[in-house]
């Protein structure tokens, strides 16, 4: 097997774990928020064992302003998954992923006002495209879905969308490096919130210790490490492309495993979102900017 080919499909690999995520929270007998400070806390150690043994070293001295917008990103990536997982709980996971990757297109429509970008008639139309879909995956007309698992999934969107949006105005740290600043940032700021709302107590139901070291050590911190060390060496339309297997893989695992189903509407939504970003995204490519630096 050639070395691109390895790269690929260890990206792959790493995206099918991130779909896989919300599989392995289900089985977790713990509020939302516990969650998420676990997995920070072992993908952080995870990714900080990853980066040593494949011989990096921390390089952002000097570098104050990106490492702060990096650290401000990763607190966002935090806040942003506290509200995916309440949506998994409440919604579903199908119906929670859907609605958390319509943050490339939140990113595309304040890109002129954030990076000074112009919104050409496609970035318009997969921008309508998604927004019809989340009309349709809501369940409007058959008012299928809760208003506060729709709002979670919105906000863990709106969240995602600043820790791009922060992460991608930091230039000077990218690759494994940025990933593991953001995890800890992540974990630090997950940990004062849950201090702040008196949610640090906790107790870890013995069955729920393998599917939480499952989700913090290897979709977290694998998943990561297979992720960015084969990002910067991927076509730039390969890393978009591919990027959608994940919450496609979330709809598919959740329906064979979780035994979710998706009404013939929300079916049409969700083909709205996933292929209304993608085409915002790839009928360009040579336009297209950096792929995003971080995964859910």
């Amino acid at each position: 097997m050639t070395q691109n080919r390895r790269l690929f499909f260890r990206f792959l690999t790493g995206l099918l774990l991130f779909g896989f995520n919300g599989i392995v929270a289900s089985h977790i007998a713990l509020e939302s928020g516990q969650i998420v400070l676990l997995r920070t806390l072992l993908g952080s150690v995870s990714l900080l064992a990853f980066f040593f043994l494949s011989g990096h070293r921390f390089s952002f001295a000097g570098r104050g302003r990106d490492v702060t917008l990096i650290l401000l990103s990763g607190a966002a990536m935090g806040a942003s998954w506290m509200f995916l997982y309440a949506g998994y709980r409440t919604i579903g996971v199908s119906t929670a992923s859907l609605l958390y990757y319509c943050c490339p297109v939140i990113v595309m429509a304040l890109s002129p006002l954030v990076f000074h970008e112009a919104l050409t008639r496609v970035k318009i139309t997969g921008f309508l495209c998604v927004c019809g879909g989340i009309v349709l995956v809501n369940g409007w007309g058959g008012g299928s879905l809760s208003v506060t698992g729709f709002l979670y999934g919105i906000l863990s969107a709106v969240c995602y969308a600043a820790m791009l949006i922060l992460n991608k105005k930091a230039r000077s740290v990218d690759g494994m490096e940025n990933s593991l600043l953001q995890m800890l940032s992540a974990a630090a700021a997950v940990f004062v919130l849950l201090l702040c709302k008196g949610g640090l107590a906790m107790s870890v139901p013995g069955v729920s210790w393998p599917w939480i070291l499952l989700l913090g050590i290897v979709n977290t911190g694998f998943g990561c490490w297979c992720y960015f060390s084969a990002l910067g060496a991927l076509p730039v339309q390969t890393v978009a492309v591919c990027g959608y297997l994940e919450p496609l893989s979330a709809v598919i695992f959740s329906a064979l495993l979780l035994h979710e189903r998706l009404t013939p509407l929300q079916i049409t939504g969700a083909c709205l979102i996933i292929g209304g970003a993608l085409f915002a995204e790839c009928v360009h490519p040579r336009r297209k900017a950096q792929p995003p630096r971080q995964a859910a």
